[in-house]
């Protein structure tokens, strides 16, 4: 990783990194997916790849704050259908980082993203009825848990840009605000700490990475308050729409960066 850069910040520079991790937390706690701002944010300062071994800490702390204000909200049976399918994701993503250039990164997930959003909204438009949670124990739920698995671990290998991926899982499963929230904390909690050492044999984490998280991870704490006060004042027609319009942006971002 070129980390001399990360000591050549400008001091607007550090305020955009700053306001991403505030953006995290908020993301963690209230509308997930939209993290994929801090992820142009971050990718827009530094280097691209090695923006991705900064953001991941801050990822985890996020993911560690989400964790103790939902956990009583999260759905295990869901949690234990897609692990497997996203280890193999994560594993299918670490190769990929190994030849693909960023402009092929961000295409691939770009597309990838905005394919979910429209399947996501197009199956809503048509369902006769919700599915609950527990739609994944059929057959028709474990395939699709399977293919957002695979997809989610992919994605959030390789650019941190899972969320999105799994909020469209999770809304198509018919999962309501809270367990929402409480499933997601969980899942990115455990994935994003399997992703360390990953992150790490490629280089995109070292030493110097981790003092510029210290700098910027107390920022994550506002925007995870805040977040956890915005979200009880959305209702839950809202909070769908504004994760799916989040998934929407973060892909257009990413193809057309």
């Amino acid at each position: 990783m070129n980390t001399m850069t990360l000591w050549h910040i400008t001091g607007w520079e550090f305020a955009a990194l700053a306001f991403a991790a505030l953006l995290v937390g908020f993301s963690k706690t209230a509308v997930s997916g939209a993290n994929t701002v801090s992820l142009a944010l971050f990718a827009a300062v530094l280097p691209a790849r090695a923006s991705t071994g900064v953001l991941l800490p801050i990822l985890i702390a996020g993911d560690l704050l989400a964790v103790a204000t939902y956990r009583r909200h999260a759905h295990w049976p869901t949690l234990w259908r897609l692990f497997p399918a996203v280890a193999a994701g994560v594993v299918v993503g670490t190769v990929f980082l190994m030849w693909a250039d960023d402009a092929i990164v961000r295409t691939s997930i770009g597309a990838i993203l905005l394919l979910m959003a429209a399947v996501t909204i197009w199956r809503r438009r048509t369902a006769d009825a919700e599915q609950e949670p527990e739609s994944v124990t059929t057959r028709a739920g474990r395939i699709k848990a399977r293919s957002y698995g695979v997809l989610g671990g992919f994605t959030t290998m390789v650019a941190n840009a899972g969320g999105p991926v799994m909020s469209m899982y999770l809304l198509s499963a018919g999962f309501r605000k809270l367990g929402f929230l409480g499933t997601s904390a969980f899942f990115f909690l455990i994935v994003n700490v399997s992703k360390l050492p990953f992150s790490a044999g490629l280089g995109l984490i070292d030493g110097r990475s981790l003092l510029l998280d210290l700098a910027l991870v107390v920022f994550v704490v506002p925007g995870a308050i805040f977040g956890k006060w915005a979200v009880d004042k959305i209702n839950q027609r809202l909070f769908e729409q504004l994760v799916i319009a989040a998934t929407v942006v973060g892909g257009l971002q990413l193809l057309l960066r």
